[in-house]
């Protein structure tokens, strides 16, 4: 019979996390492994909610498995190593991305792929190695092998910057892989939320022109004057579209609601990419002739390796790139969540774990 997710492992754990498809957030007590030869264990701190633990906690994608803890944008203090750990010591401020295992072996782990690997093991909804259920940073502690640690610059803010682990990597890798990085190009970002405002800010700090676009005239005032776009087009004004055709070298794609490609399409230059990065549950449809009258690429991109992960968090260190939130007690995750369902933040929570998770 197998064991519960309270007594499968020695380590107590307490936390917040889901039981079924309502996705309504309740206190779950459960279990860690014991620190091995190679884990870093960690005091959580801070944890950003990404809109994956919303459609997760839905199983809006039909592969979550319950009870789910999530959370993949986690920060905290090293408190144990293990017996050959090199990387940290205990004190060491680390944060722990959306993954927390991989094969180490195939090709996509030995390119620092680990994302990629067919074997990869989510920080939260996968089979872990020993055949338990991870779960996520919505909890007091996490066990994690040193390899998918990242090593947490001095003096960058530990709450603001959590969420770069999934909203920062989703858009940094994308616009370095697909060489949307130059200056002076012109990059196109549509959608203005926890995404869209992380790839705006970075795509700013490496010299590009950056248009945001967007449903809603309403966020152009915030695009421009606070997040230092260059320009705003609204998507649902034709004539605005058609004047600004044809001027993009590349546009991310950051939307996880089905919307029509064909006018976003039209603004890409030829030979232009977009790149896909948010996950609509829904297919979208694919207007192909303009690809192929314009030699145009529509490609998708999944959050990154382990050392473009670190790669990216040092860069944003460097320049100062930090998403917009609110703090927010885990108490209040079911009203959060309930708000990011609308678009309602601006533009991520970040659950201050170390203050208000407590023991029920």
């Amino acid at each position: 019979m197998a064991k519960s997710p309270e007594t499968e492992h020695p380590v107590k754990v307490f936390g917040w996390g889901s039981r079924d498809p309502s996705g309504v957030f309740h206190p779950i007590k459960f279990s860690r492994r014991t620190t091995g030869e190679h884990d870093v264990r960690f005091k959580v701190l801070y944890c950003g909610v990404c809109h994956t633990d919303l459609h997760m906690a839905k199983n809006d994608w039909g592969f979550t498995q319950y009870p789910l803890i999530p959370g993949h944008e986690i920060v905290g203090e090293v408190t144990e190593i293990g017996s050959k750990v090199e990387k940290v010591k205990v004190g060491d401020k680390v944060g722990v991305g959306c993954l927390v295992g991989s094969c180490r072996q195939c090709d996509q782990c030995t390119s620092d792929l680990e994302n990629y690997c067919p074997k990869v093991i989510w920080t939260y909804g996968s089979v872990y190695t020993d055949g338990t259920l991870a779960h996520g940073g919505y909890s007091n502690l996490m066990v994690v092998d040193e390899h998918f640690i990242v090593l947490w610059p001095k003096n960058f803010p530990l709450d603001i910057g959590s969420p770069l682990l999934c909203a920062g990597i989703t858009t940094y890798s994308p616009l370095r892989y697909f060489g949307l990085d130059k200056p002076g190009m012109n990059i196109g970002v549509v959608g203005l939320g926890g995404l869209g405002h992380v790839a705006v800010k970075f795509a700013k700090a490496f010299g590009t022109k950056v248009t945001v676009i967007s449903t809603s005239i309403n966020k152009k005032k915030e695009a421009i004057e606070k997040l230092g776009a260059d320009s705003f087009l609204v998507s649902r004004d034709p004539e605005e579209m058609k004047v600004a055709g044809g001027t993009l070298d590349g546009i991310i794609d950051t939307v996880s609601a089905t919307h029509p490609l064909l006018a976003l399409i039209s603004l890409l230059k030829p030979h232009g990419k977009m790149v896909l990065v948010g996950a609509p549950a829904q297919p979208l449809e694919l207007p192909v002739f303009p690809l192929i009258s314009g030699r145009k690429i529509i490609a998708g991109s999944g959050v990154g390796g382990m050392k473009e992960t670190q790669e990216m968090i040092d860069f944003a260190a460097k320049h100062n790139i930090l998403p917009d939130v609110e703090i927010i007690p885990i108490d209040y995750i079911n009203t959060a969540m309930d708000r990011l369902a609308k678009s309602d933040v601006k533009y991520r929570f970040v659950i201050d774990i170390a203050k208000s998770l407590k023991a029920e």
